[in-house]
């Protein structure tokens, strides 16, 4: 039974126009998740493309991965990403046992984070693994044109705060047999804590691209 990578990569982005093709160094978004699998081929087997784009399809090819062309009934902006990985399962004609989902909008990652985390999945013995993070802000609500603070009380200092956590997006490893029931991450799935400067990398605006382009720079 395999693992294979999915990536899913959709066009039409509003925000920044062909976005998983925009380059960030010197290759598109997409390619960095796609090299990143094939340098972790002891663990994936196959790499797929999602994509209702000709450009993204191309690049893909481009650079080793195969394509699975998502119709547009599953291409919306409101389409929820298992309904890609679903589609791609549907679609090849082989045993999947894992599926690992990396963001092409999340293009760096850490070098050895997919194998830490498949070891601890693996371990676990868990059918599902997500990626995040330890948030060190202060949050709050306003209601009635007063702030309440959520996670702290005023004048607590940062690094006393209760530990909250987020979903970075970096990776997710989950069975096959749970995104086919068109869940990504489980009840029981383990969150892989992973504190590290890419973990702030999630591309959704020009400002969010500038800033993987300066970090990719600096390391």
């Amino acid at each position: 039974m395999k693992t294979i990578a999915i990536i899913p990569a959709r066009g039409g982005s509003k925000r920044i126009s062909e976005k998983n093709i925009q380059l960030l160094g010197e290759l598109p978004l997409i390619a960095h998740s796609i090299l990143y699998a094939k340098e972790n081929s002891g663990i994936i087997d196959d790499i797929y493309v999602s994509t209702d784009d000709a450009e993204i399809k191309k690049t893909a090819l481009q650079f080793g991965a195969k394509v699975i062309d998502r119709p547009k009934s599953l291409s919306g902006d409101l389409e929820p990403t298992v309904s890609a990985l679903k589609h791609v399962l549907e679609s090849i004609d082989t045993d999947v046992e894992n599926v690992v989902l990396l963001q092409a909008t999340n293009p760096l990652r850490p070098e050895n984070l997919l194998q830490e985390a498949f070891n601890k999945f693996e371990k676990e013995n868990k059918d599902s693994l997500f990626t995040v993070s330890r948030n060190h802000q202060k949050f709050g609500k306003i209601m009635d044109n007063k702030f309440q603070p959520f996670n702290y009380t005023f004048g607590q200092r940062s690094q006393d705060l209760e530990p909250l956590f987020f979903e970075n997006g970096l990776l997710y490893i989950t069975k096959s047999s749970l995104i086919l029931n068109d869940i990504i991450i489980s009840e029981n799935a383990f969150p892989f804590e992973v504190n590290h400067i890419f973990a702030q990398v999630d591309i959704d605006t020009p400002e969010d691209l500038e800033y993987a382009r300066y970090l990719y720079k600096k390391q």
